[in-house]
């Protein structure tokens, strides 16, 4: 089951997802890590933040129809691909994708099985101000992206879920119901379901 979340840059997104990871008493997860054309940031890692590679690579990726979804965000390249979430989920029962709008609205047309989470800051003035906390953009950056915020907001109806994360913990514990409960939902457990009152029919009782 492939768990998407999105969010305006700022909303706080990986750090929600980096304390979702760490939280394994209730849920068995894992994250897809994305392939990406952009530079490399101060601090991050390859194939830890993102597998980052050639403009051109990420073409024949592209032409080799490795991709399960891909986009250009900001004048990057930006894609997931169908083996990586493959491994993951032979390993983890269910696989967070950090993805924008556009890989959701991809994925969603596929026939993978997938639930959508959008997130949101409490207020623009809110956004802003992470923005320029987490110090890595240009202020160039920040107002093109304060003033792309409108148009990713409109795509929020194609999720299945949508959270304003105005306290992060709370955040994440919502985030866990929401993959705790679609585990539970009968559709996905229905053959457990069905072989588990068998077998308690079926046990012969001669002791009370």
């Amino acid at each position: 089951m492939l768990y998407i979340i999105s969010a305006p840059s700022g909303t706080g997104k990986s750090t929600l997802i980096k304390k979702l990871l760490k939280r394994k008493n209730l849920i068995s997860i894992g994250q897809s890590i994305s392939y990406t054309t952009r530079s490399m940031r101060k601090g991050e890692k390859n194939k830890k933040n993102y597998y980052f590679v050639s403009l051109k690579k990420f073409q024949n990726m592209i032409e080799k129809k490795r991709f399960l979804e891909y986009a250009k965000v900001f004048g990057n390249y930006y894609g997931t691909e169908k083996k990586k979430i493959q491994n993951i989920c032979r390993i983890y029962k269910n696989v967070i994708l950090d993805i924008d709008w556009k890989g959701e609205k991809q994925i969603r047309k596929s026939n993978w099985k997938m639930k959508s989470i959008f997130i949101l800051p409490p207020s623009k003035k809110e956004l802003i101000f992470r923005l320029k906390k987490r110090d890595r953009d240009k202020k160039k950056t920040i107002i093109f992206r304060t003033n792309t915020i409108s148009k990713e907001i409109k795509n929020y109806l194609l999720y299945d879920y949508f959270i304003v994360n105005d306290d992060l913990d709370k955040t994440v514990q919502k985030i866990e119901s929401i993959i705790v409960a679609e585990n539970l939902k009968m559709k996905r457990n229905r053959k457990f379901c069905i072989s588990l009152i068998e077998k308690i029919f079926s046990e012969k009782i001669f002791k009370i």
